[in-house]
C-alpha cells in the first residue's frame, strides 16, 4: 500500500474505520464503504484490493503517524523522564483521538478468522519500541532508571492501563462520577495520564 494518499482513499479509509469500528469487520461490505463514501464499488476495489487490503491500508494510515512523533522526541533536548512523560502523553492522546482504529485493532489482531500480513505495521511497532528503548538506555546511561527494566513490557503497561480503563467506560463512569463524555475524556488526559506517568516512572527509577 502507497503510504502517498489521495484525498479519494483518505476518504474511503474514514468511512471504513467508521464502519468497521460500529459493524465489525464481517458486518461491514465494501458496498456499506461505498454507498456511505457515495462512490462506486469498484472505485475502494481499484484503490484497495480486498476488504482485507482495506483494512491493512487503513491500520498503516492510522497508526504510521506516532512514529514520527516518537522519533522527533528523541531529538529534543528534554531529561530522560520528561521524554518518558512525554511519551507517555503522546501515546494517550493519539489513541484516545483515534479510537476506533484502535478498537477494530484489539478485535481483529485477536481474531482467529483472518490472517492479515501485517509487515508493514510490525515494523511500526518495532520502530516505535526502538524509541522507548532508546529513551530508556539514555536514562541508564545518566543513572536515573534501573538497569533492570523488561522494556518491552513499559508499552503493554501504558495501553493496557488505558484500554482496561476505556473498555469498562460505564463502571468508571459510575465510579468516578463522570457523567458526560466531556468529563469521561478530560479524565483520560489528565488524572489517567498522571496515574500511567507516575506508575511508569516508578517502574524506572531506582528506590531512595
Amino acid at each position: 500500500m502507497k503510504t502517498d494518499l489521495n484525498d479519494k482513499q483518505i476518504q474511503i479509509l474514514e468511512v471504513a474505520e467508521t464502519l468497521f469500528a460500529e459493524k465489525g469487520f464481517d458486518g461491514t461490505s465494501i458496498r456499506d464503504i461505498s454507498k456511505v463514501a457515495k462512490i462506486n464499488i469498484a472505485m475502494v476495489s481499484y484503490y484497495f484490493g480486498s476488504k482485507e487490503h482495506l483494512l491493512e491500508a487503513l491500520i498503516l494510515y492510522k497508526t504510521s503517524g506516532l512514529k514520527e512523533l516518537l522519533v522527533n522526541l528523541i531529538e529534543e533536548d528534554l531529561e530522560p523522564v520528561e521524554k518518558i512523560n512525554k511519551l507517555i502523553e503522546l501515546y494517550i492522546n493519539r489513541i484516545n483521538c483515534h479510537k476506533g482504529i484502535y478498537r477494530i485493532l484489539h478485535f481483529e489482531l485477536a481474531s482467529k478468522k483472518r490472517v492479515l500480513d501485517m509487515q508493514s505495521f510490525s515494523e511500526i511497532k518495532k520502530s516505535n519500541l526502538k524509541s522507548l528503548e532508546l529513551i530508556i538506555q539514555e536514562g541508564q546511561a545518566k543513572g536515573v532508571f534501573r538497569k533492570d527494566v523488561i522494556i518491552p513490557l513499559i508499552l503493554p503497561t501504558i495501553l493496557g492501563t488505558y484500554f482496561h480503563f476505556y473498555m469498562n467506560k460505564p463502571f468508571f463512569e459510575e465510579l468516578l462520577d463522570l457523567k458526560t463524555g466531556e468529563a469521561f475524556n478530560n479524565y483520560i488526559k489528565t488524572d489517567l495520564k498522571k496515574h500511567i506517568q507516575q506508575t511508569i516512572k516508578a517502574l524506572l527509577i531506582y528506590e531512595n
